[in-house]
């Protein structure tokens, strides 16, 4: 019985040291009058975390990432006072 406890605490150790952080495509957007600031240091978290910033919009103040949950959830807590949009990367197609 103690072997099996054992074995069971130490698989449960090993698999949260190798948990990933899930991968999102994303597009994060400001209202107009955000500093700039507030955009550089968003893309500096997501490349600081490994993630990517795949594409940087001039028509609006934003731009379209590829970044794990966790950072996500950083870059929503910054941009609050100025009401940045996260939204998911999807598909649109009109019929």
């Amino acid at each position: 019985m103690k072997l099996t406890t054992l074995l069971v605490t130490a698989l449960t150790v090993v698999s949260g040291a190798f948990a990933v952080d899930v991968q999102k495509s994303v597009i994060v957007s400001y209202p107009q009058d955000t500093p700039n600031s507030v955009l550089e240091q968003a893309k500096n978290a997501i490349k600081d975390s490994g993630g990517i910033i795949t594409h940087e919009y001039q028509l609006i103040k934003g731009f379209a990432a590829t970044v794990g949950e966790k950072v996500l959830e950083n870059i929503a807590a910054w941009g609050a006072p100025y009401q940045a949009l996260i939204e998911e990367d999807q598909v649109v197609s009109a019929l």
